[in-house]
């Protein structure tokens, strides 16, 4: 299987199996669209175009190509050869929130139950989970998430002391991660976070107009002019670690490139902005009628990137443009995504297991407890083996092993099973993709 795609007079085939990228020629591309250099007739079409010899050149590359597993690849259908084992864990510090965000997956923190904060002793108890259900993996994560989690700071400052002598013990290595709002966010905290923290997620939508439409206050006010300078005080420390300003793009603003220039313009040089999941119903849901100027922004959006490499003071990260096409994980890793209930749980404040943070709140998918450990072994398989070799709309789909087949979470939210993909994420997934290549091939 292939894909062909151009952008800006360049010309992409990818080959899916073997994940190759070959920046071909107008005369390739025009061969390999339909497969016409395998019809007489159709190459006799192309001869006219770019002429005979440039024609039997092109073909006899293409042909070249294929005979060295190079273009055309067979399909492979990947054993698991992985022993299980949980290497990332996010803790839900708080089921609360100072902010009340209108998208906000979790019910404005508290994932339509009571609201609560993990204690130290549950977290104590979770820490502990991972390091002895781990198996031989040494660097092991650690999301401290909620809601907005630095409302239970003391908390996170004494998990973060525990688990040091926890690394000492088991041979491992804890990256911990918090991701905040930044209404919070004093010299005190940055200070402690710089220190003690791998990498920072960051939450602002963007521009001013943006971001207070969808994140406002407790009592209904804008979050922008609160946590601006709070996210700036904090870059401006955090010196060559990671991070991440990672905003939700809707259908308020379709445009959000804007906001990518925004953010970088703010300071900020590693920069995510996603799009929305949200039901059909709300009015700010991406529907397939967005897609078209949606994938448009994506471009214009590689090109601000590539443009921002001439001057290395505007260079920035952006997360989905972040491709790997050297190597990166295997193939059967690839093929079942990002491990949820098997290599990825969520705590709660009351203990429980959930697959991943996205489903807390759905008491059937609860698969265990601090105290218990793994319990509902029939959820966990449900997620161990989800194959995009096995899902009917995944399985001819040539971007497969570079999504894995999208997120769990979004497919049984909106179709109820884990066979059938988010749509509209598919969609927009493969427009990133196709933005990645060409972001590498025009800086290569």
């Amino acid at each position: 299987m292939i894909h062909l795609f151009s952008l800006d007079n360049m010309y992409f085939v990818l080959d899916t199996n073997s994940g190759l990228v070959h920046v071909a020629d107008e005369v390739v591309y025009d061969l390999l669209t339909d497969e016409n250099f395998k019809c007489s007739h159709k190459v006799a079409e192309i001869e006219k175009k770019h002429g005979k010899k440039t024609t039997e050149e092109a073909v006899s590359e293409i042909n070249y190509l294929i005979v060295n597993n190079m273009l055309y690849t067979e399909d492979v259908n990947p054993v698991n050869k992985i022993k299980p084992a949980v290497k990332a864990m996010c803790l839900n510090m708080t089921h609360d929130c100072n902010l009340r965000c209108e998208y906000c997956f979790a019910s404005q923190g508290s994932y339509n139950g009571e609201r609560a904060f993990l204690s130290y002793e549950t977290g104590k108890k979770a820490l502990e989970f991972l390091v002895k259900n781990s198996g031989t993996r040494r660097n092991l994560e650690v999301d401290f998430f909620g809601g907005e989690p630095l409302m239970n700071f003391e908390t996170i400052k004494k998990l973060v002391e525990y688990g040091r002598p926890l690394e000492k013990e088991y041979n491992k290595h804890f990256r911990f991660t918090v991701t905040t709002n930044g209404v919070l966010l004093d010299d005190e905290k940055i200070d402690y976070i710089n220190e003690n923290m791998d990498n920072v997620v960051l939450s602002i939508d963007g521009r001013k107009s943006v971001n207070d439409r969808m994140r406002k206050t407790a009592n209904e006010k804008g979050s922008y002019d609160v946590i601006v300078n709070n996210f700036k005080n904090f870059v401006s420390k955090r010196m060559d670690k990671d991070y991440f300003a990672r905003g939700t793009f809707t259908a308020y603003n379709t445009d959000f490139s804007e906001d990518v220039k925004h953010m970088r313009e703010l300071g900020f040089d590693k920069i995510s902005v996603e799009p929305v999941v949200a039901k059909p119903e709300e009015k700010y849901a991406l529907k397939e009628e967005h897609l078209d100027v949606l994938k448009s922004e994506y471009e214009k959006l590689a090109r601000f990137y590539i443009d921002s490499y001439k001057d290395s003071d505007r260079r920035f990260q952006f997360f989905h443009f972040n491709i790997e096409l050297d190597g990166g994980p295997c193939i059967y890793k690839r093929s079942i995504g990002c491990g949820a209930g098997t290599e990825y749980i969520a705590v709660t404040p009351t203990g429980d297991f959930y697959p991943c943070h996205q489903f807390v709140g759905q008491e059937e998918f609860i698969i265990g407890n601090v105290d218990d450990g793994i319990t509902n072994d029939d959820v966990v398989n449900k997620f161990r083996n989800v194959s995009v070799n096995e899902k009917p709309v995944c399985k001819d789909c040539w971007a497969k092993y570079y999504c894995s087949g999208g997120c769990h979470a979004n497919a049984y939210n909106f179709n109820k099973n884990f066979d059938t993909p988010y749509s509209v994420g598919c969609e927009l997934e493969k427009k990133r993709i196709e933005c990645s290549v060409y972001i590498k091939a025009k800086l290569s």
